[in-house]
C-alpha cells in the first residue's frame, strides 16, 4: 500500500473513532485489498469489523444478500450492486454502523459495452435512525491491474472519509 493510501486508512479510523462506528467492506475487483489496508494500520480492531471478499456472483447474493434479480437486471459491476452489497454488510451484524463495496472490471479483460476495463462501482452504508442510508459512486481509473486496484481503495477511502467528515 502506499503512504497516501495507509494514511487516508489512518483518517478514517480516526474518524470512526470518534463517532465509535464500526466499518465493514464488501469486496469484488479489489480482492481484499481494501480490507488489507484498513488492518495495516494498528488500532483497526477498534474499528473494522470485518470485510467479504464475494468475488462470485454466487458469493454476493449468499454472503450479502445482493438480489439474483440485481444482478441479472444491472450486472455485477454496477452502482445497484455496490449499493446492496454495502447494505449487505451491514446486514451481517448490528455491531456496524458503515461499509464500503467494491465491484469493477480491473482488467485486462473483461470489458463489456457501457463497461470498461477500469471501471469500478462503489457502495457506501451507513446505519441510520430509521435505517440505512446507501449511495454510489462510479469512477473509470486508468492503468493495469494492479493500479486500477490500488487507486481503488484509495478512492474507497477517500469518498468514505468525506461522507462521514464532509470538509
Amino acid at each position: 500500500m502506499s503512504d497516501a493510501t495507509l494514511i487516508l486508512a489512518r483518517d478514517l479510523g480516526e474518524a470512526l473513532q470518534k463517532r465509535n462506528w464500526m466499518l465493514g467492506c464488501a469486496e469484488s475487483c479489489t480482492g481484499g485489498l481494501l480490507a488489507g489496508a484498513v488492518t495495516d494500520i494498528a488500532g483497526s480492531s477498534e474499528w473494522f469489523d470485518r470485510g467479504f471478499v464475494t468475488y462470485s456472483n454466487a458469493a454476493k447474493m449468499e454472503q450479502l444478500r445482493v438480489g439474483r434479480d440485481t444482478l441479472e437486471r444491472f450486472g455485477a459491476v454496477s452502482e445497484e450492486t455496490a449499493m446492496e452489497m454495502a447494505a449487505g454488510v451491514l446486514g451481517a451484524s448490528q455491531a456496524m454502523h458503515f461499509a464500503i463495496s467494491t465491484t469493477g472490471i480491473a482488467g485486462p479483460g473483461g470489458a463489456t459495452p457501457g463497461k470498461p476495463v477500469g471501471m469500478v462501482c462503489f457502495g457506501f452504508a451507513q446505519r441510520a435512525h430509521d435505517g440505512l442510508v446507501t449511495r454510489a459512486a462510479t469512477h473509470i481509473f486508468e492503468g493495469d491491474r494492479q493500479q486500477v486496484r490500488a487507486a481503488s481503495v484509495a478512492f474507497a477511502l477517500k469518498t468514505a472519509l468525506n461522507i462521514i467528515e464532509p470538509r
